[in-house]
């Protein structure tokens, strides 16, 4: 995961660089030789995730002129990826994105037992019933939907039995599958309360300037730019759903047709092609991605 980039471009290489020395270690070395469960350990994963996103970009502005200021009406990521895309432009520096999502991660990871908590991917629902069903699961217990990812996919989060009860109640409303994911912590749910905490008091110590370009909010849909409000929104994020569909939804209403994921993997690529009709959905990753990207422009 951005070996390769490193490999073929200086850009790439600083920024890994300056991410190892914003966390006092060499995350690039488990990024690049594992092992693979410290490297999926989730302190571990999000500013690796961030580091791969931020190369992509660095990598576009030398060899592309991407200039996200002229170019682009928004940022936007989905959970971790809200950081990813703030240090994009500019709100954030590097090694201050680096540094919180090491402290989000530990956050998350520590807010809840080992086993507590669960979450499970809905298929073939909307949010709207995805909520009430976990309304109903809950009994006492937390269930909350966590992503609403767009594609039909919506996730719920919270007390492993409660999600398990939504999981059952969702195949009875007709869902196509329920399916359990093999994440470390329930994510995106009241049981996050501890790391919201956390959160707003490391967000407290960094600098975190207008960006460039506004970013949509996970919480809001919508774009917001002030800092103040950028802060106030990542704290109510590590509780709150991921509005995916909704935030690609806006983008698309304000014009947007295209729509690039910079970073690892093609996923949200696939599912903005699911949520806008007739957006097209770039994912930028690799070299030979950085290569179609300069092509297209010249």
């Amino acid at each position: 995961m951005g070996k390769a980039l490193t490999d073929n471009f200086t850009p790439a290489r600083h920024v890994f660089e300056e991410v190892d020395d914003a966390l006092g270690e060499k995350l690039s070395a488990t990024i690049w030789e594992g092992p693979a469960d410290k490297l999926t350990l989730t302190e571990n994963a999000q500013p690796a995730l961030m580091a791969v996103s931020l190369a992509v970009v660095r990598v576009l502005e030398a060899e592309a002129d991407l200039d996200l200021k002229k170019e682009a009406r928004f940022v936007a990521g989905h959970s971790l990826g809200e950081y990813s895309a703030l240090a994009a432009a500019g709100a954030f520096s590097l090694s201050d994105a680096a540094r919180l999502l090491r402290t989000r991660g530990r956050a998350m990871q520590q807010a809840v037992p080992v086993g507590t908590g669960a979450m499970a991917a809905l298929i073939g629902l909307d949010l709207a019933q995805v909520a009430a069903l976990a309304a109903d699961a809950a009994q006492g217990e937390i269930c909350q939907a966590a992503n609403d990812n767009g594609g039909g996919q919506v996730v719920v989060s919270g007390n492993k039995a409660a999600v398990e009860r939504a999981m059952e109640m969702a195949k009875a409303k007709g869902a196509k599958r329920a399916i359990l994911l093999p994440v470390s912590a329930p994510f995106h749910c009241a049981l996050m309360q501890p790391a919201a905490e956390v959160m707003a008091e490391a967000l407290d110590k960094v600098t975190v300037n207008v960006p460039a370009v506004p970013v949509v909010a996970n919480v809001l849909a919508k774009p917001i730019a002030d800092p103040a409000e950028i802060v106030r929104r990542l704290v109510e994020q590590v509780t709150g759903t991921v509005r995916w569909r909704e935030s690609v939804m806006f983008m698309a209403q304000a014009g947007v047709e295209t729509f690039y994921e910079l970073g690892a993997g093609k996923v949200l690529g696939g599912l903005i092609k699911r949520i806008a009709e007739g957006a097209n959905g770039i994912s930028v990753g690799t070299p030979e991605d950085v290569k179609a990207f300069v092509d297209a422009r010249t």
